[in-house]
């Protein structure tokens, strides 16, 4: 373990949280994205439609390294086609759907403990992650207490800028106050959760081996991470009370 580590960051999907399949649970989301919109289509039909649609914005975004705010995802992206008045105040609400539409999200079963243990170590904790909405995470942090163990959550869909611009792993450094040298980041994706942070000069760059994420995205011979673990509780192998 470098000694000098003072912080330590997590990503959240694949990393914190997985998604478990959940066909009522994914069915009911479609059905409930045609009700609140108001679609004259079936929920697959429409469901298709906006996945379309999805892709396009993700390649935008996976290339030129920004995220849309969710009032502009739905409105621009989404459903240009209906009117922007009615869609941007539920924007929100149809995102959460929209996510929901893959399964349901669940923390791994060690999560709370390896927080909990790391905060009473002496790390400060901050969360990074690319995603789309701007209050999954902060309303899951809070239904299971531990919104006072992350000192920061930094979001690409409110930051504007994704993983792996350098940008958003610095902005997280600096909120927290410590030198990107004195960080680390435990993340799933082999290529883009180091890439970016070893531009970003942290100390350290962790990967967990999720296979969910290692089918899309296999690791590179060029890009390698200083730590790869099986389970998210090897962390406290690695990292030690700082006092």
């Amino acid at each position: 373990m470098k000694k000098d580590i003072e912080a330590i960051f997590l990503d959240v999907g694949n990393t914190l949280r997985i998604v478990i399949e959940d066909k009522a649970f994914m069915a009911r989301s479609k059905q409930q994205l045609v009700e609140l919109t108001g679609a004259q289509m079936s929920p697959d039909a429409f469901f298709n439609l906006l996945e379309e649609r999805y892709k396009v914005l993700r390649k935008q975004a996976k290339e030129m390294l920004i995220e849309a705010s969710e009032k502009e995802m739905w409105t621009q992206w989404m459903l240009p086609d209906f009117p922007a008045e009615k869609i941007a105040p539920l924007s929100g609400k149809l995102t959460r759907l929209w996510r929901d539409c893959d399964g349901r999200r669940v923390p791994r079963p060690d999560v709370k403990d390896v927080v909990i243990e790391l905060s009473q170590r002496g790390y400060i904790l901050g969360i990074i992650a690319n995603t789309i909405t701007e209050t999954e995470i902060p309303d899951w942090l809070e239904a299971d207490g531990l919104t006072g163990y992350f000192k920061v959550v930094v979001l690409s869909s409110k930051l504007g800028i994704r993983k792996p611009n350098p940008e958003i792993y610095l902005e997280a450094a600096r909120r927290v106050g410590v030198e990107p040298a004195g960080c680390v980041y435990v993340g799933d994706n082999p290529v883009r959760d180091v890439e970016g942070v070893r531009e970003a000069g942290f100390g350290m760059s962790i990967i967990l081996l999720e296979p969910a994420t290692l089918k899309k995205e296999p690791p590179t011979g060029e890009i390698k991470a200083d730590k790869m673990i099986q389970e998210l509780s090897e962390l406290l192998a690695i990292f030690p009370s700082r006092s």
